[in-house]
C-alpha cells in the first residue's frame, strides 16, 4: 500500500540525461549548451565533436546519452531528435585558499555544475 508512482514528466516523444558534478563553472558551460539548444541531434555532436571548449567533451556524452535513453528506453528514431533544452544549474562551490603577500589569503572559488539535455522526436513533416 505504497504511494502512487509519479507520473512521467516528459512527453512520450521525450527523453533526457542529466550530467551532475561537472568540474566548470554554470556560466562557461551554459556558453556550450548554447551552442546545441534546438539543433538537429546530428548536427550538436559535430558541433561538440569540433569545439575548442574542454567541457564540450563532457557536454558531449550526456547529449550521446540522451540519444541512447531515446533509442532503448523510449523507442524513438535517432534521426529525427532535436535537442529542445539543455539547462544549467548550480552544483557545490569548493572554497580554497591561496596564500598572498604579507601573511593574506585569497579566496579560490572551485564551482561545480549540472547539465541536463532533453531531446525530442520531431517527425519530418512537423519539422517542415
Amino acid at each position: 500500500m505504497g504511494k502512487p508512482a509519479t507520473p512521467r514528466a516528459l512527453g512520450d516523444n521525450e527523453a533526457k540525461a542529466v550530467a551532475r558534478m561537472l568540474r566548470v563553472s554554470p556560466q562557461k558551460l551554459n556558453l556550450v549548451a548554447q551552442l546545441i539548444r534546438g539543433k538537429k541531434v546530428s548536427t550538436a555532436l559535430a558541433d561538440l565533436e569540433f569545439s575548442r571548449k574542454r567541457i564540450a567533451r563532457d557536454v558531449r556524452k550526456c547529449l550521446e546519452s540522451a540519444i541512447a535513453n531515446a533509442e532503448n528506453n523510449h523507442n524513438l528514431d535517432v534521426d529525427d531528435l532535436i535537442v529542445t533544452q539543455a539547462y544549467v544549474g548550480k552544483a557545490l562551490v569548493m572554497k580554497r585558499f591561496h596564500a598572498r603577500a604579507r601573511g593574506r589569503g585569497a579566496r579560490i572559488m572551485k564551482p561545480f555544475a549540472n547539465l541536463t539535455i532533453v531531446v525530442r522526436e520531431v517527425t519530418a513533416d512537423a519539422a517542415a
